[in-house]
Order: C-alpha cells, then structure tokens, then sequence
C-alpha cells in the first residue's frame, strides 16, 4: 500500500443551514442589515423625487392640499363650529398618514423589488422596514409644517402633556411595521392582498375620529349605551385622539358660530389615561411585531419560486 493510500482524508468542516431561524437571529439579522435599511430609506427619498422642480417639498405639499380640503369642507361649507380645527385636523392626519402610508407602500415591497430578492441575500423584512422609515422622514417634515403653522396662528399645544406623543408615536410605528412586515410577505402568495389592502385602508380611515370629533359624534352615540369600548378597539382611535389632544391643546372650547356655545371636542381623560392606552398599544403593538417577524420567516422560504 502506498503512502499516499494510508494518507487520512482531510475532514472538511460541514455548514449546516437551517431554514427556520429563531426570533432572536432574524432580529439579530435585521440589526445587522441596519447599513442597508438606512441605504434603502435614503435612495427611496431620493428616487421618489428625482427630477421634480419642488423635490421632497411634495411631501409637505401633498398632505397640505388634502387637509385644506378638509378644512374647506368641514369647517366652511359644513361649519363645525370649531376654532383653530385646522389643528386638530392635521395632528389627527399626522398619525393617520404615516399608518395608511406604511401600511400601503409595504404591502407590495416585496413583489416591487422582486429582482434583489431572487439574486441578493438579505434579510427581506428590511424591505418593509425601510417602507417605516421612509414614510416617517416625511412624517416628520410634515410635522415640522404643522409647528410652523401652529406657531404662526398663535395656537400652543399642551406644554405639560408634550410627553405623551413619543409614546403614542412608538405605538403607531410598531403597529404599522407589524401589519406592514405580514402583509408584505402575504402578497407575495395572494397578489389581491395589495387591492384588498386599499379598500381596508379608506374604509379603516373613516372608523377613525380624525376629520370629525370622537367626543360629538363617536360618545353621544355609544357612550350612553356603555358601548363606547367597541370603537376604542380600533388601535389607531387612541393614537390619533392622543395627537389631537396634545397639538390641539385643549379638550373644550368656544364654538365660532353665532350662538358662542361651549362645545367639548375631545375626552376628557387624564395625561395617566393617555398614557395607559398607549403603553397597552406599546405591548400589543410588539407582541404583534414579533409575531409578524416570525410570519415572515416561514413565508419568505418560497418568495423567489413564487415572485
């Protein structure tokens, strides 16, 4: 026997991959794609406006147009009766904006970028995840809108209450990116999810107080029945009237028309009432993310046979 017969066979070390990575290694993951997400967030804003003689001022002009609609229609033709209810109308439009916009652009990411996720490995939820991210640098340009024009009316926000939008606004970004993360995945294998999605949307927009008052129209009605719980399981009821309650600043005013009655426009919890409903979205809003994550990884193991 020759030596080179009773040589051993280099052993070669054996990768194993698995196919269903933990919740804690997708997150993981994801944390380790951070470079890429902020990539994707930044070409989005960039491409969107590429070549536009106003650039991303559309994202201040866009929403703009559309509550001065609002405020035409509710405030002149219909007459509410509620002063400075531009405020009101935009900080309720704020948060609904940023929902309604995560939640339509990420639906279809994935089937969008279909030629990156059949050739580049990554983890494909920062699609959708970059969809959050987007939408919340026009969020806040919109927002920075908003205090110009509050600042110019005159018109403070509840100074002592300020604290409770970064809570109200975490709840509405992991709200968004849980149902965003899901539907994503799920249009990959029902292409009707996109069209559903959008019909869901203007119908969930109008179960939400954002251009008419929860206390004058939503309370009277169920609030005697003790029903007023039910259209408080809509998530994005408490967000909004948070937002209201502190930009807008005050729960009850004088009405403009000619009778100078007291009217009450928003509940009048407490800032701890506040905060509770948005702490219990915070946890809600998680569970449901995790969840979401975990969805994604089963589904996703498919995506380039079906895209």
């Amino acid at each position: 026997m020759s030596p080179s017969a009773r040589r051993p066979v280099e052993q070669r070390p054996v990768r194993v991959v698995s196919a269903h990575l933990s919740l804690r290694q997708r997150l993981a993951a994801i944390w380790g794609a951070r470079e890429l997400l902020a990539y994707l967030v930044s070409a989005d804003v960039k491409i969107k406006y590429k070549g536009s003689f106003l650039g991303i001022m559309w994202s201040m002009v866009s929403p703009a147009m559309s509550i001065a609609i609002y405020f035409l229609v509710f405030q002149v033709i219909l007459k509410n009766g509620v002063p400075d209810y531009v405020v009101m109308l935009w900080a309720g439009m704020l948060a609904w904006t940023l929902f309604s916009t995560i939640i339509n652009t990420a639906t279809g990411i994935i089937v969008q970028r279909s030629g990156i996720v059949k050739k580049v490995a990554f983890p494909r939820e920062i699609l959708a995840l970059s969809t959050v991210g987007t939408a919340t640098v026009y969020f806040f340009l919109q927002f920075i809108v908003l205090a110009i024009l509050m600042a110019v009316m005159g018109h403070a926000p509840a100074w002592s209450e300020l604290w409770l939008l970064p809570l109200s606004f975490l709840a509405l970004l992991l709200l968004a990116s849980a149902f965003g993360v899901f539907l994503s995945a799920a249009n990959v294998y029902f292409r009707d999810t996109a069209h559903l999605v959008e019909v869901g949307i203007f119908l969930w927009f109008w179960l939400t107080p954002v251009v008419y008052s929860y206390q004058r129209t939503v309370a009277p009605m169920l609030g005697a029945k003790g029903l007023a719980w039910i259209y408080l399981i809509n998530p994005i009821t408490p967000i909004v009237l948070t937002f209201q309650r502190v930009l807008y600043g005050q729960t009850s005013v004088t009405a403009t028309t000619p009778d100078h009655s007291a009217i009450t426009v928003l509940p009048e919890w407490s800032a701890l009432h506040y905060a509770a409903l948005n702490g219990l979205l915070v946890a809600i809003g998680l569970a449901l993310f995790f969840w979401a994550i975990r969805i994604f990884g089963r589904l996703q193991g498919n995506f380039a046979e079906e895209l």
